[in-house]
């Protein structure tokens, strides 16, 4: 008694196995690979124009600092250095000297009037920690005018260092710097303190940097413009490229198991339309796979509805009150029964015969002594090994002796009673041929395509019964070492030859013995 399988709760029907699709976003292939491109572009660009950026940002500061210290040793050139007379015929030599100054406040006026400036830069005299001097030309900007700038600036100076430093008071960068100024009169009273200076010279960063922040706005722009462009040529490439790859799925979605005829256009020659030619490859085998099994179970159907007929139409006539007819009807039974199964067993033999094979290098000779002792004991015919081949096969041993009794099982049925037959293996050029010679009515030519399809069957003048697959058989294991099965009839007997490729000799790998 079977027990009925539980059921999960809140289910009915049948259950599958398939596997659900993703509820979540899907993202064509198309759109993945534009995402992609943009994606690495963009980084690329972003990158090597940040870099840029960066770069030029510190060869402009480097620059700034540069600027600042040389308007600093400008003013220390026009404070210590002064033209001193020599005797005629010498050159005449500076000095350091600061006496050519009486004090500091006209120190630095004539420092504020003999140092240039150049754009984007300012400068301020401070006497005593109050602006006193302005540059003697006009400047982008006034120090003066920055909030706090000359009260940090005065705050941080002492009298022995050259200070620099950043301003961002009020949202504006100034990089500035600042050198004390103190001059000693020796005329000054006594007790009198000196005055105490600063030169400060001044650069406006961010009036610097416009120039460079404007190429990069540019940049950006005209990368934006780059990215915009290489998309849409990109979105049109890649639906270009991947147009085959949607033809193959609308192609699968219409192929079904009763149609499997239609192909994919090709277009081209890049790997999108070599995987099209492959795609199309397999459907061709897939189709004439399903062709050869549509055409077997028509056969099978055939070869077993004849038996089955038979069987039934004794059993609805069978007078069941006669002993002799019960006999008759049993007999006939069993043996219709019989040939059904051989019939199944040839099916199993012709499916194996397309399996993979057990290849070993094996030396013809005492290969063909193998086969001829176990085909000699078929009784009924005088068995005569004409010759035997001198060369090294690389053959599934049990497969071509399935196959080369198979024609020595044909040959005995289909021979006259106490004839001879004759065997042998023969080298022809780069191949061996395992072959059976019969003294049977031989084959008409218009029949020899006919005896090597399924269930394919010659009665005339060989009127023996069979299943019609044995010489098919024999075909499917000579294609599957890569050889082939060659008949040569006449009224006087057929010859059976399986065709199988030679190795070299020259190789020395073991070869293996056939197992007595």
């Amino acid at each position: 008694m079977h027990r009925a399988a539980p059921v999960a709760a809140g289910h009915t029907g049948v259950m599958t196995d398939t596997p659900r699709r993703s509820t979540g976003v899907r993202w064509s292939v198309r759109t993945r690979i534009l995402a992609s491109i943009l994606l690495v572009t963009g980084v690329g660009m972003l990158v090597s124009g940040g870099t840029s950026y960066l770069l030029q940002r510190g060869l402009t500061l480097d620059r700034i600092d540069e600027r600042l210290v040389s308007r600093v040793e400008s003013a220390r050139a026009v404070l210590t250095t002064a033209a001193r007379s020599t005797p005629a015929g010498e050159p005449e030599v500076a000095v350091p000297t600061n006496r050519t100054f009486t004090d500091t406040s006209t120190a630095m006026r004539s420092v504020l009037s003999h140092v240039p400036g150049n754009s984007n830069e300012s400068a301020l005299g401070v006497i005593d920690g109050v602006p006193a001097w302005l540059p003697g030309v006009p400047v982008d900007f006034r120090i003066e005018d920055v909030p706090g700038l000359v009260e940090r600036i005065v705050d941080e100076s002492n009298a022995s260092e050259v200070r620099m430093g950043t301003s961002l008071a009020g949202g504006r960068q100034i990089r500035y710097i600042a050198a004390p100024m103190q001059m000693m009169d020796d005329a000054a009273p006594a007790g009198e303190e000196p005055q105490e200076g600063i030169y400060i010279a001044a650069v406006d960063v961010d009036a610097e940097f416009a120039d460079l922040n404007s190429t990069f706005s540019t940049f950006t722009l005209v990368a934006g413009i780059a990215l915009f462009v290489i998309g849409l040529v990109g979105w049109f490439v890649a639906g270009r490229l991947l147009r085959p790859i949607r033809r193959l799925r609308a192609a699968a979605s219409r192929i079904t198991a009763g149609d499997l005829s239609e192909r994919i256009p090709v277009n081209g020659s890049d790997d999108v339309s070599e995987l099209t030619v492959t795609v199309n490859d397999m459907l061709g085998r897939l189709d004439g796979a399903m062709t050869t099994q549509r055409q077997l179970l028509d056969d099978v159907r055939h070869e077993l509805k004849t038996p089955i007929t038979i069987v039934r139409g004794h059993l609805e006539v069978l007078d069941v009150s006669s002993v002799a007819d019960v006999e008759a009807t049993r007999t006939l039974a069993v043996d219709e029964l019989d040939r059904m199964a051989r019939l199944v067993d040839d099916i199993d033999s012709l499916t194996e015969s397309q399996s993979a094979l057990v290849v070993a290098r094996i030396a013809t000779g005492e290969f063909t002594a193998h086969v001829f002792a176990k085909a000699s004991v078929i009784g009924g015919h005088d068995w005569v090994l004409v010759e035997s081949a001198d060369a090294v096969v690389a053959i599934d041993p049990g497969r071509i002796t399935q196959a080369w009794l198979q024609l020595a099982d044909n040959a005995a049925k289909y021979s006259p009673p106490e004839s001879t037959i004759e065997m042998g293996s023969t080298v022809s050029g780069a191949t061996v041929e395992f072959w059976v010679a019969d003294n049977g009515p031989g084959i008409a030519p218009t029949a020899v395509e006919r005896i090597f399809e399924r269930f394919g069957r010659v009665d005339s003048g060989r009127g023996i019964r069979g299943s019609g697959l044995g010489l098919p058989i024999v075909k499917a294991i000579a294609l599957a070492h890569g050889g082939t099965v060659n008949l040569s009839s006449s009224s006087a007997g057929s010859r059976f030859a399986i065709v199988v490729p030679r190795l070299e000799t020259a190789r020395t790998d073991p070869i293996e013995r056939i197992p007595s």
